[in-house]
C-alpha cells in the first residue's frame, strides 16, 4: 500500500523495513550494556557472599574460643551522664595449654548508650602483663606452636577483637605473650607483650 503526502510517496512495506530495522540495531546496541549490567551484578554478589562469609568465619571463632577472662576491677576514666561511664578493665586468665602461667590485662572500654547496649567500639589500647603462679610442664613446651591464640575478646559487636597469642622462646626458655586487635579490614599496630621465664617451681 501507498500513501502521497506532502513530502513524497511512501510505502507501508518500506515503513515496516525500516522499523524492524531500527529495532533490530536497538536491541543489538542494548544487549552489551544488558550483559554488561548482569555480569556487574553477578561480581557484586559474589563480593558481598565473600564479605558475609568472612564476617560470619570471624563470629564463630570469636564464638567458639572458649576461655573467658576473670574481671578484677576498673577505673572510671570519664564521666558519662547517659550510659555506663568510659573505663578501664582489669581483667585475668590463664593459658589455656600451660597451667602455671597466669596473665592480667588492662584495656579501655566505651561507655555511654551504645557501650551500654554492647554496640559501641573500644579502643584498640591494652597493656599485658604474664607470670608463672606454678609449676610448668617443661616437657609440653616444644609441642606448642608459635602464634597459637590464648585468649580473644571482642571490642565491637562484631567487627573488631582484643586477642593475645602465645610464643615460645626455646633458646632461653621463655613464654612470650603478645596483645593486640585486629578487624574485618584493618588492625591497629598497637601492642603489648609480655615475658615468662620459664624456672623451676618448689
Amino acid at each position: 500500500m501507498t500513501f502521497t503526502t506532502v513530502s513524497g510517496n511512501f510505502s507501508l512495506t518500506s515503513l515496516k523495513r525500516e522499523l524492524s530495522y531500527e529495532q533490530i540495531h536497538t536491541r543489538n546496541d542494548y544487549l552489551p550494556h544488558s550483559a554488561a549490567k548482569a555480569a556487574s551484578l553477578i561480581q557484586l554478589d559474589k563480593f558481598m557472599k565473600k564479605q558475609i562469609l568472612l564476617v560470619l568465619t570471624m563470629v564463630l571463632n570469636t564464638l567458639a574460643f572458649t576461655v573467658s577472662a576473670e574481671e578484677i576491677g576498673d577505673v572510671t576514666t570519664t564521666f558519662k551522664l547517659l550510659g555506663a561511664n568510659h573505663k578501664i578493665v582489669i581483667e585475668a586468665f590463664d593459658d589455656p595449654d600451660v597451667p602455671g602461667v597466669t596473665c592480667h590485662m588492662s584495656h579501655a572500654k566505651t561507655g555511654g548508650i551504645k557501650g551500654s547496649v554492647g554496640l559501641a567500639e573500644d579502643p584498640s589500647e591494652a597493656s599485658i602483663a604474664c607470670r608463672q603462679i606454678g609449676v610448668i610442664d617443661a616437657s609440653k613446651l616444644d609441642k606448642l606452636k608459635n602464634g597459637d591464640v590464648v585468649f580473644k575478646e571482642g571490642l565491637s559487636l562484631i567487627f573488631k577483637s582484643l586477642q593475645v597469642v602465645r610464643f615460645y622462646d626455646k633458646k632461653r626458655n621463655v613464654l612470650v605473650y603478645l596483645a593486640y586487635s585486629d578487624k574485618v579490614i584493618e588492625g591497629s599496630p598497637k601492642n603489648s607483650i609480655s615475658s615468662v621465664p620459664v624456672m623451676k617451681w618448689n
